[in-house]
């Protein structure tokens, strides 16, 4: 069974961005590369209860275990050393990409608190797309009664396109809200 989001890229976006930019070959056309999700958290020096608990919940929204990610180099102003734990990330491709994306689109957006769409100006200059959530209770499988802390993420998607005009075409035929 495949996901949803994909079967609508091959019959209805592919073809559609095929005419809209007048592509020669099949291998021109703009495609999701990988979602990756990253939660930055500083207080886990403090805390390592809070790393936990931002591990199990980034693994029940993505379906993928996430890594956690180590300081490069200590800063003193911040008290990090290097190789203090102070987040965690997790790629998604394939299938679960696809999941992860109708499910973020249809569901987890329309429940953000007055939400009118995602700005059309977080494209990179590459085709590649990040937007910020603060926090993680759009998303329907984090029970509210569970989470100790709101915890924000930095989500990015990134497509084959070599334009941001592309990635937007792209990104909006395949269900995402931007504004107007």
């Amino acid at each position: 069974m495949t996901a949803r989001l994909k079967e609508k890229y091959t019959t209805e976006v592919f073809p559609a961005l095929m005419e809209k930019f007048q592509y020669h070959n099949v291998m021109e056309v703009p495609k999701l590369e990988k979602i990756t999700i990253n939660m930055g958290l500083g207080e886990a020096k403090d805390n390592p209860k809070i790393l936990e608990s931002a591990v199990e919940e980034l693994a029940i929204i993505s379906g993928q275990k996430p890594v956690v990610t180590k300081s490069r180099k200590s800063i003193a102003n911040f008290k990090i050393r290097e190789g203090m734990p102070i987040g965690t990330k997790v790629t998604l491709r394939g299938e679960r990409m696809f999941e992860f994306a109708d499910k973020f689109f249809n569901i987890a957006l329309p429940r953000v608190r007055d939400f009118k769409g995602v700005s059309r100006n977080s494209f990179d200059g590459r085709g590649n797309y990040a937007l910020g959530v603060k926090e993680q209770l759009i998303f329907p499988e984090i029970e509210y009664d569970k989470i100790d802390k709101i915890k924000g993420m930095d989500i990015v998607f990134t497509t084959t396109a070599k334009t941001d005009e592309e990635a937007m075409a792209l990104l909006e035929l395949l269900g995402m809200p931007f504004t107007r």
